[in-house]
C-alpha cells in the first residue's frame, strides 16, 4: 500500500520520530513522509511510534491508498527530500 504520514510531536520527541519514520518511508518535507509499505511494516511503525509519542499531546496522521497511481501529487515551490538524484 502507499502511505502519506504526517506527525506533530513535542519538540523533545521530534528527532526520535524523524529517525523512526526514515527507517520505513521517504522523507518529503518537515514531519511528512511517503512511500510504499506493507501492512505488517505499517503496524510495526505505528507500534514503535506510540512508544515515542505522548498520545495526549502528539499526533500521527496516515493517508492510505492501494497504489500511488490513485494520487495526483503536485508540488509548488521547493521539493524537499527529492529522490530524483538516486541511481
Amino acid at each position: 500500500m502507499y502511505v502519506i504520514l504526517l506527525y506533530d510531536v513535542n519538540q523533545k520527541r521530534v528527532g526520535k520520530m524523524l529517525k523512526l519514520c526514515r527507517q520505513y518511508l521517504t522523507w518529503i518535507q518537515n514531519s511528512v513522509f511517503e512511500g510504499e509499505i506493507t501492512e505488517v511494516k505499517l503496524k510495526e511503525l505505528c507500534t514503535k511510534a506510540r512508544k515515542v509519542m505522548n498520545e495526549e499531546e502528539d499526533s500521527l496522521i496516515l493517508f492510505k491508498s492501494r497504489d500511488s497511481k490513485w494520487l495526483d501529487k503536485q508540488i509548488v515551490g521547493l521539493e524537499r527530500g527529492s529522490t530524483d538524484h538516486f541511481l
